[in-house]
């Protein structure tokens, strides 16, 4: 094995949850058809790996059903077994189990929400965040995880942002606190490029974007985070800190309580432009 051939420190967050059954199925199955094809081809598995730019142990872990393979691994496979595009189609199931069950969750209704509303308390939400401030914040926790955690946790979040390249957009609402935008994770560098991101995100035809100022006397969601998404049947689901203990809810009368909270604090916050023209201020500052 040569220097070139990536082993699995070169690509971190690729493990399979052992307690997701389903994603650990489909990763078996992907893993065993590949062994399969290798096999008829008559190739060992080190004469395969280098053939499609992989170590050994790679090659093996894959085929046994321990490691996700990559998109770049499954094109290669694809190349050199002559599968015509067979082996290459196992990308999208793939991709779905490289993200931990409780997001795949989440991404689903979102997918198919045409209003999302979202009002964070704590920190930037994860769908406006860029991919080094997320790992900057999950990287922070305590205790921390492990470094392929932390890179599987992070795509799993920007994978989520595909919301913004739907067709036809949904709409989508967001209210930020001022203390956490004044909070330079990550370095100053990091923190611009999250500013800009925060004001390309909010000049989108289909995104409000509004920052509650410090100086408000008067605050509605003392309570922590809301989370509002509604599909196009009129059905909803939200989520809330505090009394709903964040657990997802459905009953009509709940969801009313958390739409009223919502629209007040986004009466409270600066107005959408003001609150474009206020993180401009401080991107100046930066």
């Amino acid at each position: 094995m040569t220097d070139e051939l990536k082993v699995e420190s070169d690509e971190p967050g690729w493990e399979v949850d052992p307690d997701d059954e389903w994603g650990v199925a489909v990763i078996a199955t992907v893993g065993r058809q590949l062994k399969l094809r290798r096999e008829s081809a008559g190739m060992k598995a080190g004469e395969f790996g280098k053939a499609i730019g992989y170590g050994e142990d790679l090659v093996y872990k894959v085929e046994g059903g321990k490691r996700i393979p990559q998109p770049g691994y499954l094109d290669n496979a694809d190349r050199v077994l002559g599968a015509g595009g067979l082996v290459s189609a196992m990308k999208a199931d793939v991709a779905k189990v490289r993200y931990p069950k409780k997001v795949r969750a989440l991404a689903e209704l979102e997918a198919k929400a045409v209003e999302i509303a979202l009002y964070e308390s704590h920190i930037i939400a994860g769908l406006l965040q860029t991919r080094e401030h997320a790992r900057a914040v999950i990287g922070a926790a305590q205790p921390p995880y492990s470094p392929d955690d932390v890179e599987r946790m992070v795509s799993a979040r920007l994978a989520r942002q595909s919301i913004f390249e739907r067709s036809p957009s949904p709409a989508l609402s967001f209210v930020l606190e001022e203390g956490v935008l004044r909070r330079p994770i990550g370095g100053t560098m990091v923190w611009r490029q999250q500013l800009e991101r925060l004001l390309e995100v909010g000049r989108l035809h289909n995104v409000v974007l509004q920052v509650m100022p410090m100086n408000c006397d008067t605050h509605s969601g003392l309570d922590g985070r809301i989370e509002l998404l509604k599909f196009a049947d009129g059905a909803a689901v939200g989520r809330s800190d505090g009394p709903f203990n964040g657990r997802p809810i459905t009953e009509p009368k709940d969801l009313r309580i958390l739409e009223l909270r919502y629209g007040t604090i986004r009466a409270q916050a600066l107005s959408p432009r003001e609150s474009l023209a206020f993180i401009e201020q401080l991107l100046g500052e930066a």
